[in-house]
């Protein structure tokens, strides 16, 4: 039977996952590799679950028939459980937990976490299952994602990046540490930057910034097209990865294939994908599950580094995305799974 690969949930807008689904798309298109969105197809031969879906009774179905189930897995969702949130909000990132852990326990009858610390926090939270897993970093073209191109970094101050999707007040926290950093490289080491913030930025929390910083250096380049991501990573010195206990970001492993060093705190699955000299990810210096605020010095200095020594750090970055990170790696690892 010819191979057809469900893809559920349909993602648009902005977001790691959106991302993950267009770039994995065009790989099946690239192997003409039939794909589709209906899960009540009778031609699927396996469905990929991009995270979880309310669509349980159709996945129980096609499990029953014999479809391949294969669940694909970040983290999970865990500030509510630290923070100040609203009772119907707590309650749905509480419940999409529930049904991630369902599918995983009950229905799917494989796994791909998307880094190592993404499997372990399951396992530690979840417990592990005898269900087979195994880990897939997440891949990009590296023949759209080089540092051959458009783009160029100045030369008369240092361009700090931060790529992000939608920001509002209630999740400022990796904003407001960029904003730090900035300052601290500015008031205590001279240094003439500017940070530029890729994504949608509400406009109270660009108020409130302005109020922390009011002589800080920002450029707001809003939402921006994925094709135009490239020339932007080759315009900056290094990018500020600010999610914490991220499993697998997508601006890391794009900013490393146009050759852009990475700069970030020791959380999440950050440490096992900046490796080989493709950026510095230094200590925390507090408990960042507790969301304690953390150590900007460190962070600082290796911005400072980085800058003294731009051209290794950018060469060993593109190095460490040709070695784990292409669409091509990542496609076929998927595949080994869905089309055994």
């Amino acid at each position: 039977m010819k191979p057809q690969i469900c893809l559920v949930p349909k993602l648009d807008g902005l977001g790691g996952m959106v991302s993950f689904q267009a770039k994995f798309i065009q790989g099946l298109k690239e192997q003409n590799i039939s794909y589709t969105f209906d899960i009540s197809d009778n031609n699927n031969t396996a469905v990929l679950v991009i995270g979880g879906t309310r669509h349980i009774w159709q996945l129980w179905r096609s499990k029953s028939r014999g479809v391949r189930i294969v669940q694909r897995l970040n983290g999970m969702n865990w500030l509510h459980k630290v923070e100040k949130t609203p009772l119907p909000a707590a309650f749905k990132a509480e419940l999409n937990n529930q049904i991630l852990a369902f599918i995983r326990r009950f229905l799917a009858t494989h796994i791909i976490y998307q880094s190592a610390f993404s499997r372990d926090w399951w396992h530690r939270e979840f417990k592990e299952i005898s269900t087979p897993e195994r880990v897939v970093y997440n891949g990009v073209d590296l023949s759209q994602y080089t540092p051959q191109g458009s783009g160029e970094r100045p030369d008369d101050h240092f361009r700090l990046l931060l790529v992000e999707g939608h920001l509002h007040p209630g999740n400022s926290r990796g904003l407001e540490t960029a904003v730090r950093l900035a300052q601290n490289l500015k008031h205590r080491h001279g240094v003439n930057v500017e940070m530029v913030v890729v994504g949608d930025v509400e406009d109270a929390l660009k108020a409130h910034v302005y109020s922390m910083a009011p002589d800080l250096w920002i450029t707001w380049r809003g939402i921006v097209p994925r094709d135009i991501i490239p020339s932007l990573d080759r315009t900056a010195h290094v990018l500020f990865s600010a999610d914490l206990n991220a499993a697998c970001p997508n601006s890391v492993i794009e900013a490393m294939a146009c050759g852009l060093p990475i700069v970030a705190y020791d959380t999440g699955a950050l440490k096992e994908l900046v490796q080989g000299g493709a950026g510095e990810v230094v200590p925390y210096g507090a408990n960042h599950w507790r969301l304690e605020s953390p150590d900007i010095a460190p962070l600082a200095n290796a911005c400072i580094k980085i800058m003294h020594n731009n051209t290794p750090y950018r060469q060993a970055a593109r190095k460490r995305a040709e070695a784990a990170f292409g669409l091509d790696t990542m496609v076929e690892s998927y595949l080994e799974v869905l089309v055994p």
